[in-house]
């Protein structure tokens, strides 16, 4: 299942570099993440300072 970004999101950017899959781009008002290509490795969840990334 892929991760999710939450509101908690200020588009710093962290997550985007992290992602190996590149799964993760800026969205309208935040960063995404495209569950077909994410692969669940939690990479993008540990580098989010405000805890945005979570499980779906």
């Amino acid at each position: 299942m892929a991760r999710v970004i939450s509101d908690a999101c200020v588009s710093c950017g962290s997550c985007e570099a992290e992602c190996p899959v590149s799964a993760i781009s800026q969205g309208d008002s935040q960063f995404v993440i495209d569950a077909d290509t994410c692969i669940d490795c939690g990479a993008c969840e540990g580098v989010c300072p405000t805890g945005a990334i979570s499980e779906a």
